[in-house]
């Protein structure tokens, strides 16, 4: 690669060869919406990395909304950049290009800051392959030098950053809208400090470093060192400079920033061609599996007006026929009647596809969605029991009825949807193998009232995960099943989960296994994900590439069990890797959930009832500045307020 190609010498180069490559559109740029501002000395240069392929990374709300939010500023510009697929990498190896932006064509290192999105784990390695093509060093010891990027790095997979702390500069921890462009602005000040002694040497970066340490969610692994005990476990972890907090706190947004309405349009399919507006953040209904619904609290909504207005821009602006409304319980959003009542009136003439992922397991849902429906083309409906047994369900405090569901069920096909879609787990260490055979009996209960209201046209597609414990979440301290355990219990729903009109999806045990060794990995990871890099080991999320072998040889090159990280219980008095990372929910309420799940014993919505996880005190002092009825907590209400329901008084006031 040579980095220091220029950009009409890249586009020259694309011209000649794109051609030669599937899909060339991925690589070319210029798509209806895309911003393209010129290249100033004044202005601060900012490449948003997915690393992963174009089809992937464009419908990412996260880059989308950063992408808009850093573009708004004169002084900042932001172009994107994705990794190429394979044909393209031999392509660009063969003609030394170097990854490129697709706005200007320029390479990476032109830039002052690469922030890349981290939402899910199995992006590490393309991480590591993304500076590669850059032509950059993998290490942040290794970039200490003026003349490179700064790398940045957020996400939800950030929220254990450890395993990936050799290569990052500074994750930001939490919602990234604000913090984006306060780092940006940091950035701006200390280049512009150390270029103004031009006859003095240039300075690494750990002064900059020391600033970002200084701000609130940012983390800066280059000040922090972990030491482990005799057995390898961890014994602590400690700042190393005055700078870096001890823990660091997540950033969180008071308010939901404008919703993106001029999203960029693709020139070729992605995986969702679609818009996205998200009318609510975070959840209060205590899902203990659940990584998002615990760090994304506390729950913010926008409002009715807020996601019609900005519906009509997403048509006007970009064409889709398609919009997602996005939150984590959409039928907990406390005007979503008025919102589907709303949607019918303004936009019940176009034909729209309207989804509501993310629906609870009751008849209210499938009204929502049969009004939405009836202007819009019909699809399936999509379900998330997660367990099959009452037992497991309240042991995860999911604690929906089976009679319950079969009554949903019952409904979604007698109003005409063919297909139901149900999502489960395996794994978890107080399954059983008749918690997993209920799972099969539970699908033969469903397809037997589709059968009664759709005959042979009912349909019913069953996608059974592994069971991965997440930081941040009460079943942190949990093992992982084995290999071994996870193929047994998948043999078994391929034996009985069968018959006309059911369809079966099991995930990878090997796959689940590196997501569970790399959520949950200290800062020892580091070494592995590198060695199986250089092994081979990238584009994990897609199972033709994911190299298996390779990651099991890293481990033992650097001489740590993979298991240790998987089958390992932990003690709750354990320090764990990401425990100085503060994702505003107490340990010590987690802890207490899990010991309610030992005992079967649920947690209702924390709307009716506040059981105290610690959202509260974290952020009281800002809160005390905040209407109260802004944030939907109920120990925020003035006392006058505390004995109405939180669905009720729970109107955000939002950015018009």
């Amino acid at each position: 690669m040579n980095p220091h190609l220029n950009s009409v010498e890249i586009e020259k180069t694309l011209e000649r060869v794109l051609l030669e490559v599937e899909r060339p559109a991925r690589y070319i740029g210029g798509e209806y919406n895309s911003i393209t501002k010129e290249w100033t000395a004044e202005r601060l240069k900012i490449a948003l990395c997915f690393p992963d392929i174009y089809d992937l990374g464009t419908p990412n709300l996260g880059l989308a909304t950063l992408y808009q939010i850093l573009n708004r500023h004169a002084d900042l510009l932001a172009e994107r950049v994705f990794l190429p697929w394979v044909d393209m990498e031999a392509v660009m190896v063969r003609e030394g290009l170097p990854l490129y932006s697709l706005e200007s064509k320029r390479p990476v290192q032109d830039f002052d800051l690469l922030g890349i999105s981290l939402p899910y784990e199995q992006l590490y390695t393309n991480t590591l392959h993304m500076l590669h093509l850059s032509g950059m060093p993998l290490r942040t010891r290794d970039r200490l030098a003026q003349h490179y990027p700064l790398v940045i790095a957020g996400g939800h997979a950030t929220y254990n950053p450890e395993p990936m702390a050799d290569f990052i500069d500074a994750f930001v921890i939490g919602e990234g809208e604000e913090a984006i462009v306060e780092i940006a602005r940091v950035v701006m000040a200390w280049r512009s400090g150390s270029a103004a002694d031009a006859a003095a040497v240039r300075p690494d970066k750990r002064a900059l470093l020391r600033q970002l340490a200084a701000l609130d969610g940012v983390y800066v692994p280059l000040f922090y060192e972990a030491s482990y005990n005799d057995d390898g476990t961890l014994a602590a972890t400690r700042s190393t400079e005055p700078a870096a907090r001890m823990p660091v706190l997540k950033t969180i947004v008071k308010e939901l920033p404008p919703p993106i309405t001029r999203f960029i349009v693709p020139g070729v399919d992605v995986v969702h061609n679609r818009a996205a507006i998200e009318i609510m953040r975070g959840c209060t209904r205590g899902c203990r599996f659940c990584h998002a619904g615990m760090v994304t609290r506390p729950v913010r909504e926008r409002s009715v007006a807020e996601v019609i207005s900005a519906m009509r821009e997403v048509l006007q602006h970009t064409g889709f026929e398609e919009i997602a409304l996005l939150s984590l319980s959409s039928s907990d959003y406390s005007h979503v009647l008025e919102l589907v009542d709303a949607i019918r009136e303004n936009f019940g003439h176009l034909n729209l596809n309207i989804s509501m992922p993310s629906l609870r397991i009751e008849t209210v849902s499938v009204d929502l969605m049969d009004r939405l429906e009836k202007q819009g083309r019909r699809s399936g409906f999509t379900l998330a029991p997660e367990a099959a047994t009452e037992r497991m369900r309240e042991i995860i405090n999911k604690p929906v009825s089976t009679r319950q569901l079969l009554e949903t069920a019952k409904s979604i096909y007698s109003r005409g949807w063919t297909t139901i879609k149900l999502y489960f787990m395996i794994g978890h260490p107080d399954e059983t193998l008749a918690d997993v055979q209920a799972i099969a009996d539970l699908a033969h209960a469903v397809m037997l009232e589709g059968r009664r209201a759709l005959g042979n046209r009912a349909l019913l597609n069953l996608g059974v995960s592994t069971f991965i414990p997440k930081p941040h979440t009460p079943f942190q301290w949990s093992p992982c099943d084995s290999i071994a355990q996870v193929r047994e219990k998948q043999a078994l729903l391929r034996r009985e989960a069968r018959g006309p009109g059911i369809k079966l999806s099991l995930s990878n045990p090997p796959e689940s296994q590196m997501e569970a060794w790399l959520s949950r990995g200290d800062r020892r990871m580091g070494a592995v994900i590198a060695d199986a890099y250089a092994r081979g080991a990238k584009f994990d999320a897609w199972g033709e590439h994911f190299k298996y072998d390779a990651w099991l040889e890293a481990f033992a090159a650097n001489g740590l069990e993979s298991t240790f990280y998987t089958h390992r219980e932990r003690d709750v008095a354990e320090a764990l890797p990401w425990d100085h990372i503060d994702a505003a929910v107490k340990k010590s309420f987690l802890a207490e959930d899990l010991r309610w799940s030992a005992r079967s014993q649920t947690r209702v919505d924390c709307r009716d009832k506040c059981f105290a996880c610690g959202i509260l005190p974290k952020f009281i002092e800002e809160r005390r500045a905040t209407p109260a009825d802004a944030w939907q907590c109920p120990e925020v209400k003035p006392k006058h307020l505390r004995g109405t329901s939180a669905l009720q008084s729970s109107q955000l006031i939002v950015v018009a």
